[in-house]
């Protein structure tokens, strides 16, 4: 299956770099896997293609502050560090630039020196291992000294730091956004409820995999990195007694799909709570054993996302969608529009 498969034709116009003021607001395409029949729809009326009885699965992480910029202690040289993932105690798998300029035993200072780090570990692609020294607590220094890691194709600054978080983040650590849930408000999942459609949260940490591009020609071949996730026994049974009694399972983001589809991978189809480390890779051909519809971005060309989706949808579908949403101007990636499979 070659990557060039899941390519399509995208203007750089239409990349999103602001988020819309009011996070409902933005435009929402609803796409029917079955059919491919598209609807154009604004995202503050999802409530009406949501059933009593569905289950909405959230991915609750936090994104930490994680962009670094420090001087190297010997040469003052300029050091940008993000963070990826925590390892064991304060040492942490980052992406560095200029990576060559890190070697194992580099010093690299932030923040005046509230904030210390040592080179302990090399790998591809400019990662290194390093180990923070600091006083009080590691998440406190990172909130004085970090700025949110916006991907590379947002060129513009981010005035509020909030708005690349979800309204329900709570669980610290993720190197980038589950940004399909950006569009959700407070009032809105409340009127979601008042629905009668269950709220379910889990999980996962972004990683590596958000900034790594597929690199080989045929789909097989790419390797995913592994990302961390957690799921409680309650989430675990409210999403079993959800399915036994006829109700959708939907979920937001490609992170929640992920998770979900782990668990019932290994588990003939039902959840049960626990945390690890999952490297699924979902492309057409896969079938769902944990979801029956997905909320979702528009993603990049040949990317591993714009492949998950079309193994829920179906290739051609998916990019029939994502030329009529070029054509109709949609806004892409992590501050655009919305797509509701269904």
């Amino acid at each position: 299956m070659k990557v060039d498969l899941f390519d399509f034709h995208l203007p750089e116009e239409l990349i999103a770099q602001v988020p819309l003021i009011n996070r409902t607001d933005s435009r929402l395409m609803v796409l029917d896997k079955q059919t491919g029949e598209i609807k154009h729809e604004v995202f503050k009326h999802i409530t009406e293609y949501l059933r009593e009885g569905d289950c909405l699965v959230l991915n609750d992480t936090k994104v930490l502050p994680a962009r670094l910029f420090g001087i190297k202690n010997d040469t003052g040289a300029k050091i940008e560090v993000l963070l990826l993932k925590q390892l064991e105690g304060d040492q942490w798998e980052t992406l560095v630039k200029p990576a060559k300029r890190v070697k194992i035993g580099t010093e690299i200072i932030f923040g005046d020196g509230l904030l210390t780090a040592v080179c302990t570990g090399e790998s591809d692609h400019g990662g290194r291992v390093l180990e923070f020294k600091y006083k009080g607590i590691f998440y406190e220094v990172l909130d004085q000294l970090g700025e949110m890691p916006l991907p590379p194709y947002i060129k513009e600054q981010l005035e509020d730091r909030d708005r690349y978080q979800t309204v329900y983040a709570r669980e610290p650590g993720s190197a980038a956004a589950p940004t399909a849930g950006l569009h959700f408000t407070e009032s809105l999942l409340e009127e979601i409820k008042a629905k009668g459609v269950h709220i379910a949260f889990i999980t996962l940490h972004v990683g590596l995999g958000t900034f790594r591009p597929v690199s080989v020609d045929n789909v097989l071949e790419h390797d995913m990195h592994a990302e961390f996730y957690m799921v409680t026994e309650g989430t675990a049974q409210l999403l079993n007694e959800v399915r036994q009694s006829g109700g959708r399972i939907i979920t937001v983001g490609t992170t929640s799909t992920r998770t979900l589809e782990t668990i019932a991978s290994a588990n003939n189809g039902r959840f049960i709570a626990g945390s690890g480390w999952t490297s699924i890779f979902i492309y057409p051909g896969y079938e769902f054993k944990g979801i029956d519809g997905m909320i979702t971005n528009f993603h990049l060309p040949k990317s591993t996302l714009i492949m998950l989706v079309s193994a829920l949808a179906g290739r051609e579908h998916i990019l029939h969608a994502y030329n009529t949403a070029v054509a109709e101007r949609y806004r892409f990636f992590s501050f655009g529009d919305a797509m509701f499979i269904i």
